[in-house]
């Protein structure tokens, strides 16, 4: 996968990108991350890139021109017949992130982000341009770069080979619809406090049912919410049902 940002701020990105699991993919050739500084494409001596907003109003605004002109300078150097990007603008009025939509650009091999400042984007950014604004949560951070690095990150930790045991993504939070299950590792007992025993029992499908309860159990009390949204098995509305009356004693 390619993964290109256009940004005012690509050294923000060096340390992310060079570290941890983002560096390990990359040294794999897995992925290809490349902060890209779009003044560069400002077309004018001072480097502006942004101006005032027609019809008055706080603030400034970014201009169409580089963010095209840095664009379509990534298009052109598309090897022959290499399916278009997804254009992703980092927006606080963008679709809510998800797993499922991490999923759903894991599969692409190119991402163009838009990382913006100031007060907003000429609209015709939104209107000609991009193919996906993305929010991460319901407030407003100065620019778009943290947003793009917590996206990139969920998206490429998906990607084939990137991380050591592969059943790790699947098992995450929100893969299954569910929050995960807890988890436990050595020593046994800790300060009084031990691991369940039935992690202890070596039954695999014990452990694989007692994990999709506690998957049930948090998700119920923490984000209720999201049972909405999935299937459940006639063994799952069981066990919800015997979490509810253990939570009635």
């Amino acid at each position: 996968m390619r993964v290109d940002v256009l940004t005012l701020f690509p050294e923000m990105f060096a340390g992310v990108f060079g570290s941890s699991i983002l560096g390990k993919a990359q040294d794999k050739g897995i992925v290809s991350l490349k902060p890209i500084n779009f003044r560069d494409y400002a077309g004018n001596k001072h480097g502006t890139v942004d101006d005032t907003p027609y019809g008055g109003g706080g603030g400034m605004v970014l201009k169409p021109d580089p963010i095209f002109r840095a664009v379509e300078d990534l298009l052109m150097a598309r090897p022959t017949g290499a399916p278009a990007p997804r254009i992703i603008l980092m927006c606080p009025q963008g679709e809510s992130f998800t797993q499922r939509k991490a999923e759903e650009l894991a599969k692409e091999e190119h991402l163009i982000f838009i990382c913006g400042h100031y007060e907003g984007y000429d609209e015709r950014i939104r209107e000609h341009l991009v193919t996906d604004e993305l929010s991460i949560g319901d407030y407003v951070l100065t620019g778009g770069e943290l947003p793009a690095m917590v996206v990139i990150d969920s998206v490429v930790r998906l990607l084939p080979g990137v991380l050591g045991n592969e059943t790790s993504a699947i098992s995450d939070s929100f893969s299954t619809g569910l929050l995960e299950y807890p988890h436990y590792t050595r020593p046994v007992e800790f300060r009084g406090w031990k691991v369940p025993d039935i992690l202890l029992s070596g039954h695999h499908a014990n452990v694989a049912d007692w994990r999709r309860k506690e998957a049930l159990r948090r998700t119920w009390q923490r984000r209720p919410d999201l049972l909405k949204h999935i299937e459940l098995t006639p063994k799952d509305q069981k066990w919800l049902e015997e979490i509810r009356a253990e939570q009635d004693e």
